[in-house]
């Protein structure tokens, strides 16, 4: 049994990755049903929590169904950060995460996110201050280092452990890296295996499916796997992956029909969530995935991200859902 603080998540726990404008309340239920052990909001400014950003406190709000689910912040500042953990415990969430791992230049040229790798002193005051102030666990999310110089994850997990983090999610590439070439798990691997780490250790890169996900727990022994990009569009992912565990067998494809069914879902969600304007515009990169391999799909998808009113969507949908039942397959 993995747990997180008091948070029981079950044998080898599937957890959906922080995505910006992706892992939303409305794709964070679906996944939910679709078997996800575990979610995390969009990653949240501090500096906009301070400030009462309606942004940043919107960020905050999920369904109840969603849990266990854990509020990921980032930011620099100690005083604002550590500020900010009663707000984010009022929202009432079963954990708080820590962004360090984000590579983007917007949040690194601030020193957050990845940009705090290049001061792991710093990384792990702000971390023990967070643990000091909140009464919820905390864990952190991270890489392997800055760059290849400075692949330094297994020191970092070791102090990050000592100052009281429930949980270490590693992804396994630095952030010079960005989001290229391939995940390193090596290193994952020797964290979970060091014998001074006894808190749960998750890792996270190109997990793509169930053969992967198999892989990395067979061969580097983490606890559980974070699934980011390959959930967009495909939240079947976590049921694919649960089921290949349990049995060794390949589940079916999902249909078309419910492929469609999930979209629409998906669509109502998003626009009942977020206003017909964002919430149509949003769901715009998770079509393609979801109609993925469906045969003479270029016509309706090309409608799907340029569509703006939700009716004619749905119109669409429909045609698509129209189109498998005279052509009955599975993609």
């Amino acid at each position: 049994m993995v747990r997180i603080g008091h948070i029981e998540l079950g044998e080898f726990p599937l957890l959906l990755a922080p995505m910006e404008d992706v892992s939303d309340p409305p794709f964070r239920v679906l996944c939910k049903e679709q078997g996800a052990d575990m979610m995390y909001t969009e990653f949240i400014s501090t500096e906009g929590l301070i400030r009462n950003a309606e942004k940043s406190l919107k960020k905050l709000e999920f369904f109840e169904e969603e849990r266990p689910l854990g509020i990921q912040i980032f930011g620099a500042d100690i005083e604002v950060m550590t500020g900010c953990v009663e707000i984010i415990q009022e929202a009432n969430p079963d954990l708080i995460d820590i962004n360090f791992g984000c590579p983007v230049k917007k949040v690194v040229c601030k020193d957050a996110g990845a940009g705090i790798l290049k001061d792991i002193p710093r990384m792990v005051k702000l971390t023990s201050e967070i643990v000091k102030s909140s009464k919820l666990p905390v864990t952190v999310k991270t890489r392997l280092g800055w760059d290849d110089n400075s692949r330094n994850i297994v020191e970092v997990a070791e102090r990050l452990q000592d100052v009281g983090i429930a949980a270490l999610t590693i992804h396994g590439r630095t952030r010079e890296q960005m989001y290229k070439g391939s995940a390193d798990w090596t290193l994952i691997g020797e964290v979970k295996n060091n014998s001074r780490i006894n808190i749960p250790i998750f890792g996270n890169g190109d997990v793509d499916g169930p053969q992967k996900a198999l892989e990395m727990k067979n061969r580097y022994g983490v606890d559980g796997v974070m699934i980011g990009r390959a959930s967009i569009g495909h939240p079947w992912i976590f049921r694919e992956i649960r089921h290949f565990l349990e049995t060794g067998e390949e589940l079916a494809a999902p249909t078309i029909e419910e492929r469609v069914s999930v979209c629409r879902a998906h669509l109502e969600k998003s626009i009942a969530w977020k206003g017909e304007v964002l919430g149509v515009l949003e769901m715009r990169r998770h079509y393609t995935n979801y109609f993925k391999g469906l045969p003479n799909v270029k016509h309706y998808r090309n409608l799907l991200v340029t569509e703006k009113e939700p009716q004619a969507l749905f119109d669409v949908l429909n045609e698509i859902a129209q189109l498998s039942l005279e052509n009955p397959v599975t993609v």
